[in-house]
């Protein structure tokens, strides 16, 4: 009854509206009363029998600029616009896990309507004040092998996954959705492939990892507002979960369609590009998103890992450059590692996470360092070995590597249906590492 109570008060008492009187483009411009649109208001505009959301992107002289929702197919000159501002939030609850919605907090899973929650989340939201957050917590386990062992997470932090196309970044998304040691898990498909979604949700999810997730969906061919909002929505339902104590993995692929949902909106509204054709709004937006998650002020946190698909491999390119800056780590899939068939691909020297070395177990911190050590040689000497040119016996170190490279390739492998714990990976190496030396 409170939250039916809430959604009549939202109702507006007036409707206010003004009138189609062009469109350009992706673009539509209102004329009507400009004092009640503000930038971020939600327009519907009514085209007979359909009804078209839109938002207020700017102004151009005496009119509002708006971008739909939805395609403009039966927009013409003197079409209603109606302004609802009550539309820029969403009221999430407990029903929610194990759902699949699309951008606007609709079910799109066929399993019936979604109940609503009693209190309103806002899609942008402000994260919490710096003062007042949380440090982040305990080591996180994710069940992968490699990431617990080199790259250790804690509840609340925050870790991107750099890769180019193809080099298998959403299956560890997925073996991370169903292995992670967290309450929840909300998942943001942003700009995903149409024909991925069942798969992700059948194959890699699964039964038992949906029951505990809810999954936004928003696919590369809808438009560029409905991909951006998938992205707040994902952080929206995070928080409030967050706020109800729980620990939440927050998954998002990827950051980098968010960021070209963001430039299509910034070119439409005439910002100039900048980097690569980016606008500077999307500069502007990333940190907002991102900076959601983490530790809140009270008990619950949000863990987010989000991928970030770099353009053409180069790790530099300007989106990649500008998340690996505001997130607390960065994994780093390397192409030629996918390559040579060793999934995850996962380069360990060209990671960090930043909450290392605290976030390791101190007995195990020393194996840890060592086997960086081992891997680091190899790497340096990795040619001349594969050339023939290195002559066995001129290096210790280099001797050591060498034996060691097979085993520490096979403890970096894991099948996509393998778990493997926190204090299960440290054992692991630290074998590797004993037997080995005993060998010698």
């Amino acid at each position: 009854m409170k939250a039916l109570a809430e959604q009549i008060n939202d109702v507006d008492a007036v409707n206010t509206f003004g009138r189609v009187v062009g469109v350009k483009g992706l673009m539509v411009e209102i004329a009507g009363p400009i004092h009640a649109m503000s930038v971020g208001a939600r327009i519907v505009i009514e085209t007979g029998n359909n009804y078209i959301p839109a938002e207020v992107i700017g102004f151009s002289g005496r009119n509002a600029v708006v971008m739909p929702f939805a395609g403009l197919e039966g927009v013409r000159r003197g079409c209603r616009a109606v302004i609802a501002n009550a539309a820029n939030q969403v009221r999430p609850s407990q029903a929610w896990l194990g759902r699949v919605i699309n951008a606007m907090g609709e079910p799109i899973d066929g399993k019936g309507p979604l109940p609503q929650g009693a209190s309103p989340v806002p899609y942008r939201n402000n994260p919490p004040p710096a003062h007042s957050r949380r440090r982040v917590g305990a080591p996180l386990d994710l069940g992968v092998r490699s990431l617990n062992t080199f790259l250790t997470c804690c509840r609340g932090q925050r870790l991107g996954i750099f890769a180019g196309s193809g080099v298998g970044k959403s299956v560890l998304l997925s073996m991370l959705a169903r292995n992670v040691d967290a309450d929840i898990s909300v998942i943001g498909l942003i700009g995903e492939r149409g024909r991925e979604v069942q798969e992700f949700l059948q194959d890699d999810l699964g039964d038992e990892g949906l029951a505990r997730s809810v999954v936004v969906v928003a696919t590369s061919d809808e438009p560029a507002l409905m991909r951006r909002q998938a992205a707040y929505l994902t952080l929206a339902i995070s928080e409030y979960f967050r706020d109800e104590g729980k620990d939440v993995l927050c998954l998002m692929d990827s950051v980098t369609r968010f960021a070209m949902a963001q430039r299509e909106i910034g070119l439409s509204a005439g910002e100039p590009p900048t980097a690569k054709g980016y606008t500077p709004t999307v500069f502007t937006e990333l940190p907002k998103l991102l900076e959601r998650a983490g530790p809140g002020s009270a008990d619950g946190t949000i863990t987010g890992i989000f991928t970030v698909l770099v353009d053409g491999d180069d790790h530099n390119e300007p989106v990649a450059d500008a998340v690996r800056g505001i997130l607390d780590g960065h994994v780093v899939m390397q192409r030629s590692i996918a390559e040579r068939g060793r999934y995850p691909a996962i380069n360990v020297l060209k990671s960090v996470s930043r909450t290392m070395p605290k976030s390791a177990d101190p007995v195990f911190l020393p194996t840890i360092m060592r086997a960086r050590q081992v891997m680091a040689t190899y790497a340096d000497m990795e040619e001349l070995i594969r050339l023939g040119a290195y002559r066995a016996g001129s290096s210790p170190e280099v001797d050591e590597a060498i034996r060691l490279h097979e085993p520490l390739e096979a403890f970096l492998r894991q099948r996509k249906d393998e778990v493997c714990g926190l204090q299960e990976g440290y054992r692991e190496l630290e074998q590797i590492l004993g037997r080995l030396e005993t060998e010698s």
